[in-house]
């Protein structure tokens, strides 16, 4: 799977985030990938550092990138036991950022003469994930399978998670940990078929994820 450029996005977040911070402090970095930092509890998300990405392909000639964002969620996790983990992810579609403001307006635009819309329409329900199962991979990683609900249809989705960080945020001094996730759907059991298969059924999507302990 293609990596999208979804560093870049991050890296200015967490630049905006650390100017609170005096350069001469020179602060260590918080996050360590060290999972007996990662403390049992209830999680939710924070929402200012946290983007699902997505990537396409275009005519067969390019991939194409966009972002949410403003997205919510809730953990319940317990290292000692991974496999109990449940976790549940709300994304708003109104939220999608695309460098193309024609692309965007199409993406929310209503159907014509009343019919169905494209993609989203004006007005979507936000996209919201489940999970109903976490199996431990290897000390860092896992894959989660729950349902994906969008566009009005649900379904099944598989992610494969991995830890990224875990300490204390120094600016809200909140335990927090990290995800990424990387997951591949058909758009088309969505009932998103506009231009399929010329724009690719499969979609490419990235989460970066952090939650914080309630």
């Amino acid at each position: 799977m293609k990596k999208p450029i979804l560093a870049l996005a991050l890296a200015a977040g967490s630049t905006l985030a650390l100017t609170g911070i005096s350069a001469q402090e020179q602060p260590q970095v918080p996050g360590v990938v060290d999972p007996a930092r990662v403390t049992a509890g209830n999680y939710s998300l924070d929402a200012s550092h946290t983007l699902v990405s997505w990537q396409v392909g275009h005519f067969g000639f390019n991939d194409y990138f966009g972002l949410f964002g403003q997205i919510e969620g809730t953990m319940t996790l317990d290292p000692a036991d991974i496999e109990a983990t449940e976790f549940d992810i709300t994304v708003p579609i109104t939220s999608v950022s695309v460098p193309s403001d024609g692309l965007r307006d199409h993406l929310l635009r209503p159907g014509k003469d009343g019919g169905a819309p494209d993609f989203f329409g004006p007005e979507p329900a936000p996209a919201q994930f489940t999970s109903t199962s976490v199996r431990k991979t290897s000390e860092t990683t896992a894959v989660a399978t729950g349902q994906l609900t969008m566009n009005g249809k649900t379904g099944p989705v598989t992610m494969l998670v991995e830890f990224s960080g875990a300490g204390e945020n120094p600016m809200n001094k909140k335990q927090t940990v990290g995800f990424h996730a990387r997951a591949r759907i058909d758009r088309t059991d969505w009932g998103i078929d506009y231009a399929a298969p010329l724009v690719d059924n499969m979609v490419d999507l990235e989460i970066s994820a952090a939650f914080e302990r309630d």
